[in-house]
């Protein structure tokens, strides 16, 4: 049976008040689960919440890849900054904006980004991942990590989001492996990204060039071999990115932004074009380098 034949049986023996739901809703909750052409990922260098307002090369570069790709039915975010015991997945049809920073103008907390939700998409997600319990949520919302990047992209907030978390207690390769189960969003219409950044050390930045395209010694090198290991398909290096020297692990010292890169990697095939944009330091030990895969 059809899901949207099922859906409408399940409404026909429900209680009057209920059954007598619209069609339309139906078939909104049905759409964007058809089979369609795949989509590409991505992985996106969000770096400071400033960009969600800012004009500069790293937002022109996030509007451009969204020009490049089909208007996806969809988006399933993975985000440096929803880390949780356990995988959880946003459920809500109407996930609030949150800012989750402090310290910023008064500007950036006034903006919200009110993409809807999608509930079916959740479950979807949910039911594809069968190594992990994935737990739906109705409390998150979408963070910056996700609307600061994707209000570029789909500035009309038009395209329905979800968030799926960074469980704290996986390992970096059962991150990657949950992530390959997410495969089939690819051929629903489905746009997977990543949010994070692959340098990222608040601890050593120098705040007084932070808007200055350079690196220190450690962070090009690194930086340097990640961009290697991408274009190469060489997965395995990267899931083991504390085992590669002190280069690495000053450029990853925590790894919740890290981690969003492996849920991207995990999704490339072997057809898959691989390309960088945005690959830019800044302030000494950070980077907006940027990933398109397909």
């Amino acid at each position: 049976m059809k899901r949207e034949q099922f859906l409408k049986t399940i409404l026909a023996v429900m209680p009057a008040t209920i059954g007598a739901m619209k069609l339309d809703v139906v078939h909104k909750m049905t759409k964007g689960l058809e089979n369609t052409p795949k989509m590409p990922v991505l992985f996106l260098g969000h770096g400071s919440p400033m960009n969600a307002i800012a004009e500069n090369e790293f937002v022109q570069g996030f509007r451009k890849v969204s020009s490049e790709i089909e208007t996806p039915k969809a988006i399933v975010v993975v985000s440096a900054h929803w880390e949780t015991k356990g995988t959880r997945v946003t459920a809500m049809e109407n996930p609030t904006t949150i800012h989750d920073f402090g310290g910023f103008p008064k500007e950036l907390y006034e903006v919200q980004y009110p993409a809807p939700g999608n509930p079916v998409l959740a479950n979807e997600t949910k039911n594809l991942i069968t190594t992990s319990e994935v737990i739906l949520d109705e409390k998150w919302g979408l963070d910056h990590g996700a609307w600061s990047v994707i209000r570029h992209m789909y500035p009309n907030a038009d395209v329905p989001v979800i968030q799926l978390s960074l469980d704290y207690y996986k390992t970096p390769a059962e991150h990657y492996e949950l992530a390959k189960e997410m495969g089939k969003l690819r051929e629903k219409g489905v746009l997977v990204v990543g949010s994070g950044n692959l340098v990222h050390n608040l601890q050593m930045v120098d705040w007084r060039k932070l808007n200055e395209n350079y690196a220190f010694d450690w962070a090009q090198e690194a930086s340097s071999k990640m961009n290697e290991y991408i274009l190469s398909g060489n997965h395995k290096e990267l899931i083991n990115f504390s085992k590669q020297g002190r280069a690495f692990q000053l450029s990853v010292p925590t790894p919740e932004h890290f981690l969003p890169l492996l849920y991207a990697l995990a999704l490339q095939e072997k057809t898959d074009e691989i390309n960088l944009f945005n690959d830019q330091p800044l302030g000494g030990s950070l980077s907006m380098t940027s990933v398109k895969i397909g």
